[in-house]
This record gives structure tokens, C-alpha cells and sequence, in this order.
């Protein structure tokens, strides 16, 4: 289940969504084909991945802020893009480019202390742009609740498209994070739960101001939970293959 676009096109240019997923691919190239080598992506993981025990000593500070642009595989990296690219724009079009950037980086740092408080004294390195992408899906929540979501389910066999709304897509996304937050092993997961859940209430947070100067419930009922522009529509093009019928 992968939500690959929505219907809400952004009004600007989103200069710095472009960026942030410039940098994290650059970042990700730079060290990559080092990945299977362990003394040597411990290492670099070590010096600029966040380590709950080591910020708390306070040591190695810059980290909450490094980690958000270092991946632990490709698969890792594409997930998180995708989400920003869907999400991303919109958050910048109503925040602007600057106001953007600086809630991206604080929801980041936010969500990386979530994960750091559930176990203080973990040395477990934790790498990872999703604690800010959370921070951006709990904004977009605030602002487009009904905004259509274009989600691809995968059934084993075949796949389909459907267009839900962002208040379903976002908040069962959310649920599974505090649930899995709760019941996962947090040493064993490979996963910063609270991160995410930590990221995404940040960016509810964060974007209650801009949501209550738009008129808050107003602002909903004025364009029924969609942003306040015509929404996208896309059309599944026909296939140009010829229908071959069978003779009798």
C-alpha cells in the first residue's frame, strides 16, 4: 500500500521539496557502495547517525540533524522521497519556501528526540529523513483532510489504484505507528516508530497557526477539507495494443 500522488496540485514552485530530495540522494551516492561493508558504514553511521545514549551524554549534538538525510538501503530512501514528494509541495506552497525548510528540520529534530526518549539508552544508530516526512503528513492532515490521495495496493497478483482521502490515508498511517510503537521491539524492529508519531503530532503542532489564520474550522468548511484550488483529476489511459477476437 503506497499512496503515489494526490490530487492537490501546488500553486508554486517547490524549490526546497526539490532540494531536500536532491540532498538526500546525493547523500545517500556518496556512501552507498559501502553499505556492505560493515566496518566501514559503522563506522560512518557511528560519527553522523543519531545514537540515543551518545546525544544525551552530550556528545556528537549535530546528529538529529545529519541523521534525517542518511538512509540505511535504496529501498529506505525511495519510500521516504516518495512520501515527500507527495506531501511535500503542498506544506510549501501554504508555509513558503523558507518556512518550509525551517518546519521540516525542526518536525526532524523533533521526531528524532521522540525516538531517543522512548529508550535513552540505546546505541542503536537511527538514520532517516521519515521523522521529518512525518512531521509533513501531520501538516497536510491539518490543512487537506478530505484531499484525495491516490493509493496503489498491491494484491500479490495484480495492483489497483484508488483515490482515498488524506484523513483515512494519514490516520491509519498514524495508528499503525503508535501501534507498532507500543508492541514492536524497538531494539529488534528496525524501525523508529516513535519517530513517526512523534513527527507527525509535531507537525500538526506546528501547523495549528497557519491552520487557525486561514479560519480554522472556516477554512475547512469553505472548501469542504480540500485545498482551497481545483483539485487534479488524472484518467488511466487506454492501451493502444489492438484487441485481437478470436475467429469461430
Amino acid at each position: 500500500m503506497f499512496p503515489i500522488r494526490d490530487h492537490n496540485p501546488s500553486q508554486r514552485t517547490p524549490f526546497v521539496t526539490y532540494a531536500l530530495i536532491a540532498i538526500n540522494i546525493v547523500v545517500f551516492l556518496s556512501y552507498w557502495q559501502y553499505l556492505d561493508d560493515p566496518r566501514v558504514i559503522n563506522a560512518f553511521f557511528w560519527r553522523w547517525a543519531m545514537v540515543p545514549q551518545f546525544v544525551f551524554d552530550g556528545a556528537q549534538l549535530h546528529t538529529p540533524i545529519t541523521s534525517m538525510f542518511l538512509h540505511g538501503s535504496f529501498m529506505h530512501l525511495a519510500g521516504n522521497m516518495l512520501f515527500l514528494w507527495v506531501f511535500g509541495d503542498n506544506m510549501e506552497d501554504a508555509m513558503g519556501h523558507m518556512g518550509f525548510l525551517a518546519f521540516y528540520l525542526f518536525g526532524g529534530i523533533v521526531a528524532g528526540f521522540s525516538h531517543a526518549f522512548a529508550d535513552p539508552s540505546s546505541v542503536i544508530p537511527m538514520v532517516g529523513a521519515s521523522g521529518a516526512i512525518a512531521a509533513v503528513m501531520g501538516g497536510y492532515l491539518l490543512l487537506y483532510p478530505k484531499a484525495r490521495v491516490d493509493v496503489l495496493f498491491i494484491f500479490i497478483v495484480f495492483f489497483r489504484i484508488f483515490p482515498i482521502p488524506a484523513w483515512i490515508v494519514l490516520g491509519v498511517w498514524f495508528g499503525l505507528q503508535v501501534f507498532n510503537g507500543f508492541t514492536a521491539d524497538l531494539n529488534t524492529s528496525g524501525v523508529a516508530f516513535w519517530a513517526h508519531a512523534g513527527g507527525f503530532v509535531a507537525g500538526v503542532i506546528m501547523t495549528a497557526p497557519l491552520w487557525l489564520r486561514l479560519g480554522a474550522t472556516k477554512f475547512w468548511e469553505r472548501n469542504d477539507g480540500h485545498a482551497p484550488h481545483p483539485e487534479t483529476e488524472y484518467k488511466l489511459s487506454k492501451s493502444s495494443i489492438p484487441r485481437v477476437t478470436r475467429r469461430k
